[in-house]
């Protein structure tokens, strides 16, 4: 049993419309936060997920796969239409996506407040609702760690000097946040990686990580920068591969007695051991997913089974 630590995570719902050729649509829930949700009651974490679903087909498919897996779902009562992705797989199972989504999630009150407080994507740079979202995270940081994941979607950041001041004011809020390599090289075009987590991470957060796809992942925290390679595997496609890498982060963090306020002093004296085992735990996360079709996660059992591969 694990320790109870109520983990809120902030963002939107998409359903994802996969197309491949010659074959019929297949829809599967996703949204990177409430992947991120879903990820962590897979692995047995008593999580929250602040959102916006419409009532329809989409929306109840996604709901009843959230509260399924044990995530409880709270919604602002908005009657628009569930947002959608059109996703296309190339040859190598990596996907690319087509929105047609709206954000305008209204401030929603909590039955408790959260040990931790996870938000990204979408959901925090796009009006009207990315102002709901900041102004949650601003007033339950003082009783709460803060992860952030940009989970950028050039079609949907508007102006890109705009979408930069954005993505950096959530950073700063943040005590760990997670990037792709991909969502640096269009955030900063040109600039290494590792310089950016460095440039980051002097604005606030104790550690910055940083995806590199089959490269594998890099930390950078006070105490230096940390490497592991990605976990050998048949990638049937990425869908939702960084959501998983995000909640096998957290519920690592969450093992090590990290989050939570009183986890914030030792996420600044984080030491290269324990880093290491974050983000192993991580990228197994990761690999599972991408084993399978979809935004399809482990539950403890089967990440535990990964960790035995490195």
């Amino acid at each position: 049993m694990l320790d109870r630590l109520d983990l809120l995570v902030i963002g939107e719902c998409v359903a994802d419309i996969v197309r491949l050729p010659g074959a019929a649509d297949q829809v599967h829930p996703g949204g990177s936060p409430a992947n991120v949700a879903y990820g962590l009651a897979r692995l047995g974490r008593s999580v929250t997920l602040l959102t916006q679903l419409g009532p329809d087909d989409n929306g109840r498919l996604i709901r009843d796969r959230l509260t399924t897996a044990g995530v409880e779902v709270r919604t602002d009562g908005a009657a628009a239409p569930t947002p959608s992705a059109a996703v296309t797989l190339d040859g190598h199972g990596r996907a690319a996506y087509t929105f047609e989504i709206t954000w305008t999630l209204d401030p929603v009150s909590l039955d408790r407040p959260p040990h931790h407080v996870h938000t990204g994507s979408i959901a925090a740079v796009m009006e009207t609702g990315n102002a709901t979202v900041l102004g949650a995270v601003e007033s339950l940081r003082a009783g709460a760690t803060v992860s952030y994941d940009p989970n950028v979607r050039p079609e949907l950041m508007g102006d890109h000097d705009a979408a930069v001041r954005k993505v950096e004011r959530c950073v700063a809020l943040s005590d760990v946040v997670k990037a792709s390599d991909e969502d640096l090289e269009w955030l900063y075009p040109g600039q290494e990686p590792e310089q950016v987590a460095e440039r980051w991470r002097a604005t606030g957060p104790a550690v910055v990580l940083v995806t590199r796809g089959g490269d594998g992942a890099l930390a950078v925290f006070p105490g230096g920068h940390v490497t592991v390679g990605a976990l050998p595997t048949d990638v049937v496609d990425t869908v939702g591969a960084g959501d998983a890498f995000m909640s096998g982060t957290l519920h690592a963090l969450a093992s090590h007695g990290l989050l939570g306020v009183g986890g914030r002093e030792g996420l600044r004296a984080l030491d290269r051991d324990t880093v290491t085992d974050v983000l192993r735990h991580a990228a197994a996360s990761a690999a599972v997913t991408v084993a399978r079709a979809g935004a399809n996660p482990p539950d403890e059992a089967e990440l535990e089974g990964a960790l035995t591969r490195f």
